[in-house]
């Protein structure tokens, strides 16, 4: 047996994941929610769960380090703090839902966020209100982070950022049209090129199909590409120079094992096809995009993330003339 003559204790592996499962149970958060916060998928939160050792290092200091048994600086800088935020913040107004609520995603949800960098200039919390209204995607139906006018619904100043959660009807708040995972967005944005929205699936508030049995073809094409207009819009009301700025783009998709990929929201689609089941419960896209060639060039900036996406699915072949077509329809207004 060896000493301890310096004092540093024999890690009990058994004991610290008791006390993460604990301090989650404390908090009120669910495996997915963990999973989320520490980047890890939700099989990899199960195989902590049981003490399996087949984990990295890297993985288990990252399931810890959302619980407080981690002590070590945020290794993904202002954009990533940004983020982890604010998923906290939408975890703590949704806390008190019903778990069955529309407003906690319960069959999953995405999630889309972006920095600007570059020649970004400094301007006060309270003309970003205006600048975001502006950088609305004005085709959209739905579009990502609306301002309603309505006093109850509308944006509001928080800890430094603008944010909006469009709380569900059970959730104590006007019924905002219907309460649907789709309808129930939280989002938050700052002054400085950071932008955050989480919103649920509209496949999972139909009558026609249950919950979380597809997952549609058309759907996060739009979004995906009406994200990064959104910051090209953002960024010619912060930027002097628009040829100085990027953008760094993060989608993801959580809740995708159950589903299959098919054509369902727009039958007219050019990314009329059908794929398997979905091989992973998440998938995670990332893109840096200069902002002066969003506009011309949407297409070859959508098209990798979308390929991508589908693979999870089997679906290979997707080619950027699909993804263009289907851009054109939506920036026409054929949402």
């Amino acid at each position: 047996m060896p000493s301890h003559s310096r004092g540093v204790i024999p890690l009990n592996w058994q004991e610290l994941i008791a006390e993460a499962i604990r301090r989650r149970k404390a908090e009120k958060m669910t495996q997915r929610e963990h999973a989320a916060l520490a980047g890890v998928s939700i099989p990899t939160i199960g195989s902590f769960d049981r003490g399996e050792r087949s984990l990295t290092l890297e993985k288990a200091f990252d399931i810890l380090r959302v619980v407080g048994l981690v002590e070590e600086p945020n290794r993904g800088g202002a954009q990533e703090n940004f983020v982890q935020d604010a998923f906290k913040r939408w975890r703590e107004l949704t806390s008190k839902l019903p778990s069955d609520s529309p407003g906690r995603f319960p069959n999953g949800w995405y999630r889309i966020d972006y920095a600007l960098e570059g020649d970004i200039k400094t301007v006060e919390l309270h003309r970003l209100e205006d600048f975001l209204r502006r950088a609305v995607v004005p085709q959209i139906s739905w579009p990502l982070f609306w301002l309603p006018k309505r006093n109850e619904l509308a944006a509001y100043e928080k800890d430094g950022v603008l944010e909006c959660w469009l709380k569900p009807a059970d959730g104590g708040g006007d019924r905002i049209l219907n309460s649907t995972p789709d309808n129930c967005d939280f989002w938050r944005a700052t002054p400085t090129g950071r932008a955050f929205i989480i919103r649920g699936y509209r496949e999972d508030s139909q009558e026609t199909f249950s919950p979380r049995t597809i997952f549609d073809t058309t759907l996060p094409t739009w979004r995906i590409g009406e994200a990064l207009l959104h910051a090209d819009r953002l960024a010619s009301a912060l930027s002097q120079d628009k040829s100085k700025v990027k953008v760094k783009l993060r989608v993801l998709f959580t809740g995708l094992s159950g589903r299959v990929l098919r054509s369902w929201a727009n039958p007219m689609s050019d990314l009329f096809m059908e794929g398997g089941a979905a091989r992973s419960d998440e998938a995670v896209l990332e893109a840096t995009v200069p902002v002066s060639d969003i506009d011309k060039n949407l297409a070859a900036h959508v098209h990798p993330l979308v390929a991508s996406l589908f693979e999870r699915f089997g679906v290979t072949g997707l080619t950027i003339d699909r993804v263009a077509a289907e851009l054109l329809r939506m920036r026409g207004g054929h949402f």
